[in-house]
């Protein structure tokens, strides 16, 4: 089940000014309990390393996800679970959101988790019971961009990827849409040859994810637009 998805990542923000970001990378799909194994000579641009995800303790992405979900009550037991997200490249890693798809061991939807990374090194999880479409809402509870508060509502739209890839996450504020993201691709199979395609198309992937941001956030300053204060992150239950 594992599979390739080159795509493009949009952000779109419509107040207080209007400003747009496109970014074209390559994203990861697998089962987490069996990550790729790649050639020897690949493997430094591919890794999935536990200390990347939730809090970063546990023995393996998958130890972690339980932890997080059975400390709000939820029981992955024997089910199955697919992961949206950037492999560690290089030795580096960002990743702005990672989705989990938990699945019931009659393969029937469990639950979603959306973990989300900021630029300040803080990870933050939302646990999510989506309709059948994919869609749901939550509250907005970590601070993610210097330019908005804590505050407000996601309007998520997180279908399990298939052939295509198609994610919408828009944030809600005081009956207004300020800001919007996506992400679309189309799936590939993930073959050595595919992979190295895709790294030398975008090399050092993730850093020049985490460059770009920065870069973006420059100029949106330098269009002085007002930087909220950053709250101190308290680490959610499930996540030490």
């Amino acid at each position: 089940m594992n599979a390739l998805y080159p795509c493009a990542i949009t952000h779109v923000r419509t107040s207080p000014r209007r400003y747009a970001l496109r970014h074209r990378t390559y994203l990861w799909l697998i089962d987490p309990d069996r990550p790729p194994r790649l050639p020897r000579a690949l493997r430094p641009l591919a890794r999935f390393d536990a200390r990347d995800h939730f809090g970063g303790t546990a023995p393996t992405v998958r130890a972690g996800l339980e932890r997080f979900l059975r400390a709000r009550g939820v029981d992955l037991a024997d089910g199955t679970v697919t992961m949206l997200t950037h492999a560690r490249v290089l030795g580096h890693v960002f990743n702005p959101l990672t989705v989990y798809w938990c699945h019931r061991p009659d393969g029937s939807p469990l639950c979603v988790v959306a973990e989300v990374h900021n630029t300040y090194g803080e990870r933050h999880c939302y646990l999510l019971h989506p309709d059948g479409a994919g869609r749901v809402s939550t509250g907005k509870d970590f601070y993610v961009s210097p330019f908005f508060p804590v505050d407000g509502d996601y309007r998520m739209r997180l279908p399990e990827p298939g052939p295509r890839l198609d994610l919408t996450v828009h944030l809600e504020r005081e009956g207004a849409r300020p800001f919007t993201a996506t992400v679309r691709g189309v799936r590939r199979p993930a073959t050595p040859a595919r992979l190295l395609r895709l790294a030398l198309r975008h090399p050092l992937s993730t850093l020049i994810v985490s460059l770009a941001i920065r870069l973006h956030g420059v100029r949106l300053f330098l269009r002085r637009l007002p930087v909220q204060p950053r709250p101190r992150h308290h680490t959610q239950e499930g996540m030490q």
